[in-house]
């Protein structure tokens, strides 16, 4: 399977800042790549360049076999963006909106207009067609935004945190878009602060901090290689606490962490069922009747917290950028296929 998105050795400085640092990535074609990280760790800008909004100062990248800082034109033919912004004219309704999009990469009048409709349709913002962009709410916003990135069904994808601010059954509703479009055949990069959106949408994901990839794997991989499994019993006594302690010390061979407040112990299960076994035993010996006892499968979450020391919440990243390169592209702009 060729590599629809290929970046090696990626480096963006700005002063004493590396929001970059050698960053390599791929993506086959047809997949989705998640790429995940604290504040500030380089996702944004990684997708401004691949974007063809921002020049690099070193490194390789390359869309659908196109080099993106040599040939930026024909790399904007091919590719939808949605940015953490929406992207959209307030003084235009939805239905001008995603009409001129469609003019401005050429598509005809009529498929302009039937391309507007549909999307308009299929993101249920049907019945706003006709109203200014200025009255949608932050919703409607990023699903006309990402309407917008459709226009021409791009074989190519960045989304850039494309459901922030949205409420769950939008969020799910745009899951269900996504999913289509991998059907179809496209491929997609996406950033996002929704760990369970990664899990759910990303053929392979990759978490990055300080502008450097820390590690890279599918869901499953990264759970079980970085998190683990970890065997939890929770007690109704305090003074139970102790029995569970040495008995999930001897099974499982590690120190357990105890939270004294819930009155539970969990230490890592490599075992799995069969130490949860061995722990019941021992507590029933011991005249131990747990209120709960389990094996916790690790989060992306719990991967998160664990590589970076942080956990996820509302990400800026265009704290990383200068506003004098915000809008920068890495080549000269036409109106001709630019998203």
């Amino acid at each position: 399977m060729a590599d629809a998105i290929l970046v090696q050795g990626l480096v963006k400085t700005y002063g004493s800042v590396r929001a970059l640092d050698h960053l390599d990535l791929k993506v086959p074609e047809g997949t989705v790549l998640g790429l995940l990280g604290p504040n500030g760790a380089g996702k944004t800008t990684c997708v401004r360049v691949l974007a063809t909004l921002l020049r690099p100062d070193a490194g390789r990248v390359s869309v659908a076999g196109i080099d993106v800082l040599t040939q930026p034109q024909r790399v904007r033919k091919i590719i939808g963006l949605c940015g953490q912004y929406a992207a959209v004219d307030d003084n235009l309704t939805g239905y001008e909106n995603l009409e001129m999009i469609g003019r401005l990469y050429q598509l005809g009048k009529a498929r302009a207009r039937q391309r507007a409709n549909d999307l308009l349709e299929r993101f249920e913002l049907a019945d706003a067609a006709k109203r200014t962009v200025k009255t949608y709410s932050g919703g409607m916003r990023r699903r006309l935004d990402l309407a917008a990135a459709l226009i021409t069904s791009p074989p190519i994808i960045f989304l850039d945190e494309p459901t922030t601010g949205l409420d769950p059954r939008s969020r799910l509703g745009m899951w269900d878009v996504i999913n289509e479009r991998v059907r179809s055949g496209s491929t997609l990069l996406l950033t996002t602060q929704y760990l369970e959106e990664a899990d759910q949408l990303a053929d392979e994901i990759v978490v990055i901090d300080h502008g450097r990839a820390i590690a890279r794997g599918t869901a499953t991989e990264l759970k079980r290689k970085v998190a683990g499994e970890r065997l939890e019993v929770t007690v109704a006594l305090a003074t139970e606490i102790e029995a569970v302690r040495m008995a999930m010390e001897k099974v499982c061979g590690d120190v357990p962490e105890i939270d004294l407040e819930a009155r539970r112990v969990s230490a890592p299960a490599g075992a799995g069922t069969r130490a949860l076994l061995d722990v019941a035993r021992l507590l029933d010996s011991a005249g131990v009747e747990p209120v709960d006892i389990g094996i916790r499968r690790a989060t992306l979450d719990d991967v998160f917290l664990r590589l970076t020391g942080q956990t996820t919440g509302e990400d800026d990243n265009e704290a990383e950028i200068p506003a004098a390169d915000r809008r920068r592209p890495a080549g000269p702009v036409k109106t001709e296929g630019v998203r």
